[in-house]
């Protein structure tokens, strides 16, 4: 071949540039032709560069291999004066985008000054097949002020670039161009508007666009379809499908690919089959666009198993079908299929995408899964994706790894909205709702403006606060915004004001909801059965019913705590039968619900059924039964289950171990019990420290008691008030009270019930001193207020004998309850003041307060201490009659030492034979005082003899049936009865005195 040079003055600049063009034709044609043919001519004078022809260049474009080699002919192109030529700049620009340099292409296209209609649409074609839209509206801008004119080709490129932008204002621009150069009558043309209006969201403009077509083809309908189900206009999606089958179009892929989502959305599953049918008979069964959809419609709607088949069916899988599956699985929450799925794709050799990453995220449900998709992201060089960034700390946190969540959210270039809002809803769910609340702040400031996303975390975090003004001040913004209308904001705002015991708010918020679902019944029963109003929940439950709103889980879970008694047994029955209608009769949670609830119906044969029919346990199901039981008084059963427990390698955790201590009946069990919680680390726990204490305490060995709380944590309150209780209950006050000056030397904060232990350690000495300080220790923090630290100082001062100070602090309650009252009745019976005793319990009675049983013991000894007979018996009659509270031995002893007081024997005996259960030794011992008193010797003499077979090794029994034949004159009796003593060997425990002595120093 032969190639022409002309000589041509050069600048410095082409001077600069002639070593690379001159190498470059070198390079290009050693292997096709000499060098020798090439005729160089050169003057003396004046430095000079050759020149190529056109048909040359278009042969060196054709051997183009790189970006270097683009450069050096765009050189040949400028230097020669051949950017205008329209087919060399053409071939250019092809193979600038077929070899990725699209800049280059750019750059020499805007050195055109007048581009042509050919150029214009080479360049928008080549710029809307790379997706580079931005590049491509520039490029058209451009054109158009340089007085470009666009054609049939132009505009459907230009169009869908407005479309894939979202910009509509530039769309309207580009439709007024199309309607002033008459182009508005062209199909494709009109097709490309329709897409553009729908994917902006005007549905209506496109539907008149599109009613304006003579005649519709397949794609503009497939535009119009795909418009409706893009904006979730799915009713129309159906009427426009039928439209087309009417007028007798053959749907393709693109108009099932608008029609299978729009089934997943509303869940329309047999609908979705038939589409399916119709994609196999149109001969799409297997198409690669088709099936992904396919395999999440059928994973939408809970049949993964022929999602999974149509999968194993696909021959040669892309990426979109293992996206598919394994976003199916997430969103079923088959977590380790998903995950599964996700490892297949690596082994086939299948690069994930950025959906790949966003779709298996979620599934990773511990750290070393997450951790190993974190690794994959970066090798893919997808960890900086914005979405795939953002779910990586969604899926640290939701772990509890918040130190990768913040090092993932500091190392993003750009924080979204939604990686924001994952991270404070991250710190708010794992318990850091102050740290939530701060990075809510630290947003505003960076720009972010919150959205209904953003509330829900910031409202959960003050509901976990309990802070209600700032929950206030987020419920106003929602109001001003308009997120009040958005169903998961609503929920948070019930949850909130019930957290923060605003009961009559959220009571009131709930009826102004326009939509709830189940998750806004849920939290009001829930927050009611927490509160323990049964009532209201119950109510709840059955408006929800009569709404006909379906029970789920949660519903079931909250509501079976209302059934705790033997009457209520068939309505909890009821809920376990609904439980197994809707197949939820598995979930352990469920099943744990269900056993708690047989229990304490006392129903433990349904609850030892119920047990033993599950196929998977955990701690929290062994607690249930254990705790039915306890509740039983079946201890050995709830020594055997607890063997079993250990024996199938359940571990008990501290709430077993607690429920299995209040049942041992000797020290040696609590040892073993001890033993194990220290092996199991479990005695770290301060209720189980205290647990047992109290145990130990029970059983006198008021020593290790005091080893423990040595070697307790003494930072907890709780392990104080055990230690002062044991003392209070060894009767020995002194140290109970020495230990609460310890405690405030430590610097303890005490509560209300150090203040109830301390002040029942004051009635046990009997100091009123004493019982002074903490009276005035009570008002100094604050506890006067607390009612039942106030009814123990009203028994104090009426114990130690202050009966007027006692019924001050009575008369100065605000609130009174039964226990109030009880307390007061009680002070006045121990003064032997029956009349006073008598008259506040009609008070009682006239103030709305209902007696109970205690109020009844109360009042019967207050009878009893003043010989008021007849008052007695008849309220011992009004108990069962007028109040329907069953006696008990208490009541009984009181009537007895009340007969036997005055002298009614008889009566007092009778009473005895008809009660219900065997007597107890202390009645007993009252009517046999009595008989010592009146000289009724041979009431004595019967009495006596039950007491000998309760307890035979009893000294005081002796010593007093002696005494009555002392004081009847029978010594021979007497004497007798001091022989058997004797032969017993038992000895009279002497009898001692206290008093309180006080130091006066001067």
């Amino acid at each position: 071949m032969g190639i022409r040079f002309r000589f041509i003055s050069a600048s410095p600049l082409l001077l600069n540039i002639l070593p690379s063009v001159r190498c470059f034709c070198c390079k290009l044609f050693s292997s096709s032709t000499h060098l020798s043919s090439l005729r160089y001519e050169y003057t003396q004078t004046i430095p000079y560069i050759y020149s190529v022809n056109r048909d040359s260049i278009l042969r060196l474009l054709h051997l183009c291999q790189n970006i270097k080699h683009l450069k050096q002919v765009k050189s040949l192109l400028i230097v020669n004066g051949l950017v205008e030529d329209e087919t060399l700049v053409g071939e250019y620009i092809r193979l600038c985008f077929h070899l990725g340099t699209v800049e280059l292409a750019l750059k020499i296209f805007r050195k055109i000054e007048n581009p042509s209609l050919f150029l214009q649409n080479l360049v928008i074609r080549c710029l809307s097949n790379h997706g580079l839209y931005e590049n491509l509206l520039s490029v058209y801008m451009r054109c158009q002020k340089l007085g470009c004119s666009s054609d049939n080709y132009t505009f459907p490129f230009v169009i869908k670039a407005c479309a894939s932008l979202n910009t509509l204002r530039t769309g309207k621009v580009i439709h007024c161009i199309v309607l002033r150069t008459g182009y508005e009558r062209n199909l494709v043309v009109q097709t490309a508007l329709i897409d553009m209006y729908t994917k902006t969201g005007l549905v209506e403009t496109s539907r008149i666009l599109f009613d304006k077509i003579p005649q519709p083809d397949l794609v503009s309908w497939n535009a119009l379809l795909s418009g409706y189900s893009f904006n979730g206009r799915d009713q129309e999606v159906f009427q426009v499908f039928k439209q087309i089958q009417e007028i007798g179009l053959k749907p393709n892929v693109s108009t099932f690919a608008s029609l299978i989502p729009v089934c997943t959305r509303l869940g329309t599953l047999d609908i979705g089959r038939s589409i399916h049918g119709f994609t196999i008979k149109c001969g799409f069964c297997l198409n690669e666009t088709l099936v992904p959809a396919l395999i999440s419609m059928y994973g939408g709607g809970d049949d993964l198993s022929v999602s999974r088949k149509l999968f194993d069916l696909l021959h040669e899988k892309n990426v979109a079908s293992w996206n598919a599956m394994i976003s199916a699985y997430t969103q079923s929450r088959k977590t380790s299929e998903a995950f599964e799925i996700y490892r297949l794709m690596l082994r086939e050799n299948v690069q994930p995408n950025l959906v790949s990453f966003v779709s298996v995220i979620p599934s990773c449900d511990n750290i070393q899964s997450g951790e190993s998709v974190h690794a994959c992201g970066i090798k893919c060089g997808l960890d900086q994706q914005n979405s795939v960034a953002t779910g990586l700390l969604s899926m640290y946190a939701k772990l509890g790894v918040l130190d990768s969540a913040q090092i993932i959210f500091d190392g993003m270039p750009e924080r979204s909205l939604l990686s924001w809002n994952a991270t404070v809803s991250g710190y708010v769910q794992n318990g850091l709702p102050d740290v939530g609340l701060t990075a809510f702040y630290e947003m505003q400031l960076a720009g972010r403006i919150p959205d209904s996303v953003s509330m829900v975390s910031v409202l959960s975090a003050c509901a976990k606060l309990k802070i209600t003004k700032l929950g206030m001040s987020a419920h106003a913004y929602c109001l001003r915004n308009g997120f009040d209308s958005n169903l998961n904001v609503s929920n948070a705002l019930l949850t909130f004001y019930s957290d923060c015991d605003r009961l009559s708010s959220s009571l009131k918020l709930f009826h102004k909801m326009v939509i709830r679902n189940v998750v806004s019944w849920n939290t009001l029963i829930s927050n009611s059965v927490h509160n323990g109003d049964i009532e209201t929940a119950l109510t709840f439950v059955r408006q929800m019913q009569q709404e006909d709103v379906k029970f789920d889980l949660v519903t079931m879970i909250s509501i079976l705590p209302t059934y705790s008694e033997t009457e209520k047994l068939v309505q909890g029955m009821t809920i376990h039968g609904y439980a197994i209608k809707s197949g939820l009769s598995s979930d352990v949670s469920l099943i744990n619900a269900l056993i708690s609830m047989y229990v304490n119906c006392e129903d433990l044969n349904a609850a030892n059924l119920l047990f033993q029919l599950m196929s998977l346990r955990d701690v929290v199901s062994w607690n249930a039964l254990l705790t039915g039981y306890r509740h039983n008084n079946l201890h050995r059963e709830a020594m055997v289950l607890f063997h079993q427990m250990n024996m199938e390698d359940q571990k008990p955790n501290f709430v077993t171990l607690l429920t299995i201590l209040v049942m041992c009946s000797n020290q040696l069990q609590v040892k073993c019990i001890h033993a194990y919680a220290i092996r199991t680390r479990d005695i770290l726990e301060p209720p189980l420290i205290t647990s047992l204490m109290c145990m130990y305490a029970r059983f006198e060995n008021v020593n290790l008691c005091r080893l423990m709380f040595e070697r307790a944590d003494k930072s907890n309150v709780t392990v104080w008030n055990a230690i002062m209780s044991v003392y209070v209950e060894s009767k020995n006050a002194k140290n109970a009270v020495a230990t609460f000056r310890e405690m405030l030397w430590m610097e303890m904060e005490p509560d209300h019930v150090t203040v109830l232990t301390l002040i029942s350690a004051c009635i046990q000495l009997s100091s009123l001193g004493l019982g002074q300080s903490v009276m005035a220790y009570v008002i100094c923090k604050g506890f006067e207020n607390d009612l039942l630290v106030s009814n123990a100082l009203i028994d104090l001062y009426a114990r130690c004998g202050y009966i007027s100070i006692a019924r001050n602090l009575f008369d100065g309650l605000t609130e009174k309850d039964t226990v109030s009252w009880s307390v007061m009745i009680n002070g006045y019976g121990i003064h032997g003041d029956g009349e006073a005793a008598l008259a506040l319990f009609s008070q009682m009675k006239s103030s709305g307060f209902e007696p109970d049983d205690v109020t009844f013991i109360t009042i019967l000894s207050a009878c009893s201490h003043a010989g008021l007979v007849d008052r007695g018996r008849m309220l011992f009659n009004s108990m069962l009659e007028l109040h329907g509270i069953e006696p008990r031995m208490e009541h009984y002893a009181c009537m007895v030492d009340l007969l036997g007081r005055t002298g009614y024997l008889d009566e007092a005996y009778d009473l005895v034979k008809r009660l219900p259960c065997k007597p107890s030794a202390s009645l007993l011992e009252s009517l046999l005082g009595a008989c010592g008193v009146h000289g009724y010797f041979q009431l004595a003499e019967e009495i006596g003899r039950l007491l000998f077979e309760l307890d035979p090794n009893n000294s005081k029994w002796y010593v007093m049936l002696s005494n009555v034949y002392a004081a009847a004159g029978m010594w021979t009796d007497a004497g007798r009865v001091r022989c058997d003593m004797e032969e017993r060997r038992l000895r009279k425990v002497p009898g001692f005195s206290l008093i309180e002595v006080k130091e006066y120093q001067d």
